[in-house]
């Protein structure tokens, strides 16, 4: 009686969850395959696989696709590799280490808003920007981050809010490894390279996997760096398929494309999710 009347009690809760993830993602399933265009109210009805077939023949989602996977694996590969050292760095005991932990891991608690207005005009702006300062005191002429390099300065703002991530869960798994297996191989002769390659980096490879899961599912939907700092532009640069669908839906009103491009998205979203699912399984089950 007790347990029936725990399930009724956890009821409502359940059904609002289910409401909640369900009704959006019927919806957009059924406007993808729909004429619905807020500029043209006359043009409705059944499109069948009209507003797929527009969205793959059209050279910006393919564009988009591809700015979508150099993102996650830029940035991947910067919060990976930059978390690991600074994790093996800050596990060390030097002085004022735990004012410079605090201080590396507080960008992660910035808001992407906030994050690219402050990357944008206080850091890269090619007149008022501190790097435009440095290189004017150099005697260089100031790199126009956005303009010129428009891909890459997303990364970097996206890198610098995420690697932060990376080194917390590194570096507890870090302060996890047995101190006496580094003591062994130092009395064996190992020196620090062979230690960090041979005794940290596979302690960590669990920790490595579990980053790169949350990360890979959070990259793959970024939009308010992007949104804030370039609108996807010069032309479609740092388009990626977070912001195609927010120009489809909210700056051409095309809610049946937008609609389609989102269920691609939710697609590659759960591919990905998979295959690092049953990777990271079969390493947690060694």
């Amino acid at each position: 009686m007790s347990r029936n009347a725990g399930r009724l009690l956890l009821a409502p809760s359940v059904i609002v969850l289910l409401a909640w993830m369900i009704i959006p993602l019927v919806m957009t399933l059924w406007f993808s395959f729909e004429y619905y265009n807020l500029v043209n109210p006359t043009l409705t009805g059944f499109a069948g696989w009209d507003n797929y077939r527009y969205l793959v023949t059209d050279p910006d989602f393919w564009v988009s696709l591809e700015n979508t996977l150099i993102i996650l694996a830029a940035v991947l590969f910067v919060t990976v590799v930059g978390g690991t050292l600074l994790a093996v760095v800050f596990n060390q005991n030097f002085p004022g280490r735990n004012i410079a932990r605090v201080l590396a891991i507080s960008p992660f608690f910035v808001m992407p808003t906030v994050s690219a207005l402050v990357w944008k005009n206080l850091l890269m702006h090619p007149i008022y920007g501190v790097f435009g300062a440095i290189a004017r005191g150099f005697g260089l002429q100031p790199v126009d981050w956005f303009a010129q390099f428009p891909l890459a300065s997303v990364i970097a703002i996206v890198a610098w809010e995420w690697l932060p991530f990376a080194l917390l869960i590194l570096l507890t798994a870090v302060q996890s490894l047995d101190n006496e297996q580094r003591e062994a191989a130092r009395m064996d002769g190992a020196g620090v390279v062979a230690q960090f390659f041979f005794i940290t980096l596979p302690h960590l490879s669990r920790a490595i996997s579990v980053v790169i899961m949350i990360e890979t599912i959070f990259l793959l939907t970024v939009f308010a760096e992007i949104f804030v700092t370039t609108s996807g532009g010069p032309g479609n640069a740092t388009t990626n398929l977070a912001f195609l669908i927010y120009a489809r839906a909210l700056l051409q009103y095309d809610v049946g494309g937008a609609s389609a491009g989102g269920v691609v998205a939710i697609i590659l979203a759960n591919i990905v999710a998979f295959f690092l699912v049953r990777s990271i399984g079969r390493r947690l089950e060694v």
